[in-house]
């Protein structure tokens, strides 16, 4: 029996999503609890791989079960107790048995957060940068990302991609009253790194060491040695992962987040 787990965690410990032998991931904390509550070994698969330090505020995992649980709702609650206070099981829900949680999204959202001012609540939770950003300039630069379906330019080396394509379907920068700089982007897929390497070489358009022509040559380029240095971890977050109305129907208490 299959089933779908809804989580978010604060990346801020772990070496990322996927189980390593000598450091902890956030897989290895959601399989030990599963398996100590459900007195089985448990493997889970994520919707995505979120490297080290990078947070979650809404995720998606499955697991195999021998027999159907008989409360997934209290099975959450139970998860819950068991796992530590940076991850939190928001629902447990059954799915077929050939619904995948990664394999089966149709589309993932990452946000990437950074603070203008010094503010000590979310020093590990943005990037604190305080240098004046044109985000106007930097809007108009990531709006240019849906022209394009090859990111070789933000591609991670050596990270096996059998494609550098992916379909960006919304991209885009805000800035809130309080000095938030909020980035959006939505895709069918990411490469590894792409986010931290396009927040990077966006801000470099904020602060005017490169215009928006410049960033599109950087993009058509396919040369990734041209892109910035990749931002750092603490301001990403997976923020959504969307599945066909078929395969999975989201909770409603999806969202534990510092910000809005």
């Amino acid at each position: 029996m299959r089933y779908f787990v809804e989580l978010s965690y604060n990346g801020g410990r772990y070496c990322g999503w996927q189980r390593q032998r000598d450091a902890a991931s956030v897989q290895e904390t959601l399989e030990r609890a599963l398996s100590t509550l459900l007195r089985e070994p448990v493997e889970v698969t994520g919707a995505g791989r979120t490297d080290t330090g990078v947070h979650a505020a809404y995720a998606v995992a499955h697991f195999d079960v021998a027999a159907p649980l008989t409360d997934p709702e209290h099975t959450a609650y139970k998860l819950n107790c068991l796992l530590p206070d940076d991850v939190a099981v928001f629902g447990v829900a059954p799915v077929a048995d050939d619904a995948h949680a990664r394999f089966s999204a149709a589309e993932r959202e990452y946000r990437y957060f950074i603070e203008s001012r010094k503010n000590p609540f979310t020093r590990r939770a943005a990037w604190h940068y305080y240098r004046p950003l044109d985000v106007e300039r930097m809007d108009r630069a990531a709006a240019s990302l849906l022209e394009y379906d090859d990111f070789t330019s933000f591609a991670k080396l050596n990270s096996n991609n059998k494609t550098n394509i992916c379909r960006i379907v919304r991209a885009g920068w805000e800035e809130s009253p309080e000095g938030v700089y909020r980035f959006t982007i939505r895709a069918d897929r990411f490469l590894r790194n792409m986010v931290r390497a396009l927040v990077g070489t966006l801000v470099d358009v904020g602060r005017g060491r490169y215009d928006v022509e410049e960033f599109r040559s950087i993009v058509e380029s396919r040369d990734l040695s041209r892109a910035s240095g990749g931002a750092p971890a603490e301001g990403l977050y997976l923020w959504d992962v969307a599945y066909p109305a078929g395969v999975f129907r989201r909770g409603e208490r999806t969202r534990n987040l510092l910000f809005n």
